[in-house]
């Protein structure tokens, strides 16, 4: 099964007006958007700046690096640009919460809407931002390609069936082969709800070109990014 192709956004664009006449539908069970950091100039990150609550504008602030910042509000104002259509709200005004910790059980677990029917997952990593929407629950993961030494540190969060897996490629296969079965997995245990509080090691993706869904209940798919960056979104089934 091939990748998945998001659609790549410009930021602002038209479709990104703070107002919006009326809701409109999903155009089918998934959509996937990419923006590239680097490919925004300053008009772009003032107006990202705009749509961000108080909270998210304090995040970004305690960003060190700026491109750590950029990246942080450029992935949050495309989330809120491509949820306020489907609401028919302003961007800035959504009604947007934090869902039970499943760890804890605290409000500070994934974000989410307070409108039902509708579900997103969003992921950033260096100059990519990815956005999932869906009908259904849904998990979104993009990653940098992985260090060797990420990849000898991090077996024990893989299924053992995968370390066998990458044990049997030679070494300069096993970052990307490494990096493709971790978004998987992030992507799988994001559209869960429970994140890296459940063990990862507990469900096998698959190491090799075609992702192994770890359950009869969601379709698990890659995603097409640019070189050097590996990405991954996990649909439960209606």
């Amino acid at each position: 099964m091939d990748p998945l192709c998001p659609a790549v956004l410009d930021l602002p664009g038209p479709l990104h007006r703070p107002y919006v006449a009326r809701p409109r539908a999903l155009r089918g069970p998934l959509e996937l958007y990419l923006a590239e950091v680097g490919a925004q100039d300053e008009r772009a990150l003032r107006w990202a700046q705009e749509l961000l609550d108080g909270e998210e504008r304090a995040r970004a602030g305690a960003f060190r690096r700026a491109r750590d910042r950029d990246a942080y509000v450029i992935a949050h104002a495309t989330l809120r640009a491509l949820l306020g259509p489907l609401l028919g709200v302003r961007a800035d005004e959504l009604p947007l919460m934090r869902e039970p910790c499943a760890g804890c059980g605290a409000p500070h677990g994934r974000p989410a809407l307070r409108a039902p029917g509708l579900h997103f997952s969003l992921s950033h990593s260096g100059d990519l931002v990815l956005v999932a929407l869906a009908g259904t629950p849904v998990g979104v993961d993009v990653e940098g390609l992985a260090s060797a030494e990420a990849v000898r540190s991090a077996q024990c969060a893989l299924h053992a069936t995968e370390v066998a897996e990458l044990a049997r490629l030679p070494a300069y296969e096993r970052p990307a082969a490494f990096t493709r079965t971790w978004v998987r997995k992030e992507a799988y245990l994001k559209g869960l709800g429970t994140g890296l509080v459940r063990d990862p090691a507990l469900d096998r993706v698959g190491t090799g070109d075609r992702p192994v869904s770890p359950s009869p209940r969601w379709t698990l798919r890659d995603v097409l990014v640019p070189a050097g960056y590996a990405a991954a979104v996990a649909l439960r089934r209606e």
